[in-house]
């Protein structure tokens, strides 16, 4: 087909499918590890809270994050570490409470240390809310960890069978993990797994501590894990995947620890945590959605986002995916004269994708035309019709000639300055 017939066809008469050819693909493994299971774990009220810039914030803001991880559909979310404190079980039963009034599907999970002192919190809360309580329990399994502790092996054997057998006979179920698993020699994983399963863990989490894991390295641990559960009769026991960003690879090792078996991955809201955060929980969100792995309504996603934001005071970049301000907007002349040119079309479908490689209506989002001094006149024009006036050329010219003199995008107030007929507010 030419550039001139692609021109000329309507949209909406054919398959949309067919106007988009998807070289993601082409690779062969798309279809081939397709996963059975996907499930989420929410630790922005838990690790979360470990970024040095943000505010604990209050319960109520805590119990409206809570309530829209539910809307998104988030299975399981990390309440906290009880073992911390008189606030954090105030706030962990608080929120518990919370998930049993209101009828969430949420579950709840708790952080803490392999010891008994921190799993009696979490069994405590437990039996006043009558609510189970995942106990996940973590301990460091790397050679510089235990080396910088003075810690052995036998050490963390010890710990580990004596704090997961005072759990399961607590009735908690157990998700066992240890701290920095990507640095971890092969024979220490298998001797700390195969006493996880020996004790009667229901899930196992391999973790990216300090970020220092490549797409490869995720797999590798994650199938190496497979086959020691197996090996040790944890068949039934699921894995899941928690890491960090400090190359910046959270995503995308999330993704490939999902490829290779794992069937929950942990993140945090616009990847708040330690250092330079957690692997961002609303981009898996989007990912997962984008790849078919995952249906579900994200529509509240930027309200999710903005809460988070908002109550621990930590501000969203503007050129954050999906969520920031400048994710669905353009004002450079030739791709915004693309998107008008799909919505005079009355397509939708169209220009949410002809210059965007995320569906902003998916998430309850619209593309939004700018104008600046790369715009042409057809943002203005667009523009001026978008806000109820009429397109008279003066008008144009006058915004177009401001933008182009402009360092930077005109502001709303400032095109309705610009022009002279009669705001329309005014004379409805």
């Amino acid at each position: 087909m030419t550039l001139f017939a692609a021109a000329r066809y309507d949209s909406r008469a054919m398959d949309h499918q067919d106007l988009i050819h998807d070289w993601n693909l082409y690779d062969g493994t798309e279809a081939e590890s397709r996963p059975a299971k996907v499930m989420l774990d929410d630790e922005t009220l838990r690790d979360g809270l470990q970024s040095p810039s943000v505010i604990d914030p209050p319960i109520e803001a805590k119990k409206r994050i809570l309530h829209l991880q539910n809307d998104l559909g988030i299975e399981s979310t990390n309440v906290g570490l009880p073992g911390a404190g008189p606030r954090a079980v105030a706030d962990v039963e608080a929120l518990c409470r919370e998930i049993v009034e209101s009828k969430l599907a949420i579950r709840p999970n708790c952080a803490g240390r392999t010891v008994i002192a921190d799993v009696k919190p979490m069994e405590e809360i437990s039996q006043r809310v009558g609510l189970p309580i995942e106990a996940s329990l973590f301990i460091g399994s790397s050679p510089i960890r235990l080396y910088t502790e003075s810690w052995d092996e036998d050490f963390l054997l010890k710990c580990t069978e004596e704090a997961l057998t005072y759990a399961v006979n607590a009735g908690l179920p157990v998700m066992y993990v240890t701290e920095d698993t990507i640095r971890a020699r092969p024979e220490t994983i298998r001797k700390l797994y195969s006493t996880a399963v020996r004790c009667g863990a229901s899930r196992v989490c391999v973790t990216d501590t300090v970020g220092h894991a490549t797409p490869a390295g995720a797999t590798a641990l994650v199938k190496f894990l497979r086959g020691v559960l197996d090996e040790a009769g944890g068949h039934d026991v699921e894995i899941d995947w928690h890491g960090h960003r400090d190359r910046g690879m959270g995503l995308i090792n999330s993704l490939a620890a999902i490829r290779a078996g794992a069937t929950r991955v942990h993140g945090c809201a616009i990847g708040i945590g330690e250092r330079a955060g957690n692997t961002e929980i609303d981009l898996l969100l989007v990912n997962l959605k984008l790849l078919g792995w995952i249906d579900r309504d994200l529509t509240a996603l930027g309200e999710y986002c903005a809460l988070v934001s908002e109550a621990m005071g930590v501000p969203v970049p503007s050129n954050y995916p999906v969520v920031g301000t400048d994710a669905f907007e353009t004002a450079t002349g030739v791709h915004a004269a693309a998107v008008i040119k799909a919505y005079n079309k009355g397509d939708d479908w169209l220009a949410d994708r002809i210059y965007s490689g995320v569906v902003a209506g998916d998430f309850g989002l619209r593309q939004k035309i700018r104008i600046g001094p790369m715009s042409g006149r057809s943002n203005v024009i667009f523009w001026l019709q978008q806000h109820g006036f009429e397109a008279v050329q003066e008008d144009v010219d006058r915004i177009f000639d401001a933008a182009k003199q402009s360092d930077r995008l005109l502001e709303d107030s400032e095109i309705r300055a610009l022009v002279r007929q009669p705001h329309p507010e005014t004379t409805a």
